[in-house]
């Protein structure tokens, strides 16, 4: 579709500028500049430019963003313009919080299955999903069409169950386990790993920290 390779910090990005799009929609914003979106990003205008150049564009000099416009153009890109069958490995508190999330059914992102290995989850139902065993997984997988696999198991766990869902027909995984998962290089992998993100606030909190001490010597 896009004849140059988009680089990862723009597509980092695209999700940041729909979600404020979204936003100004339900302000009833309609239009908007790139210097005024800047400032709600927190990226400056010359980058919110050079990034929506990437696809073509999208603004009019002396008018700027159609807020709607642009917000559907980007939800394409984004390819929320579909719908993707997901299923939740693990039932825990971390798994039952994702399915429990109304805005991924607004995003087109449809929770199908949710499975455990606890047998005093087997059945209990979340959101109109009832939670089934592990052993049912293969069939699930092979008889229905499942585009995205969250993982929120044990990291011990992790990769052998996402080698499994990978020879039965998953393509891309979304991996909330504490592990790095080796699977083959067609295969779409998100990792958020919640303890390294925390460690990230962390450091800043004590550089900042450090600094503040710095600054009143």
């Amino acid at each position: 579709m896009y004849e140059k390779e988009i680089s990862l910090a723009v597509i980092k990005r695209l999700p940041r500028y729909y979600r404020y799009l979204g936003e100004l929609l339900e302000n009833d914003v309609v239009r908007i500049s790139s210097k005024e979106l800047s400032e709600k990003m927190q990226v400056t205008a010359s980058q919110i430019r050079q990034d929506l150049n990437n696809f073509g564009g999208f603004g009019q000099q002396g008018y700027g963003y159609n807020v709607e416009y642009l917000f559907t153009e980007i939800g394409k890109i984004l390819g929320l313009d579909r719908k993707y069958n997901v299923i939740i490995i693990g039932a825990g508190n971390l798994g039952q919080a994702l399915a429990n999330y109304t805005d991924f059914e607004r995003r087109g992102f449809l929770i199908k299955g949710i499975f455990d290995v606890n047998p005093r989850l087997e059945g209990i139902s979340i959101r109109g999903n009832e939670i089934r065993m592990m052993e049912t997984l293969e069939d699930f997988v092979k008889n229905n069409s499942v585009h995205i696999a969250a993982l929120t198991i044990p990291k011990a766990k992790a990769p052998q169950v996402a080698a499994d869902l990978v020879s039965w027909g998953v393509k891309a995984i979304w991996n909330f386990a504490p592990t790095d998962l080796n699977l083959p290089k067609d295969i779409m992998v998100e990792n958020v790993h919640l303890a390294e993100s925390l460690m990230r606030l962390s450091y800043n909190l004590k550089a900042r920290e450090e600094q503040e001490r710095e600054e009143n010597q």
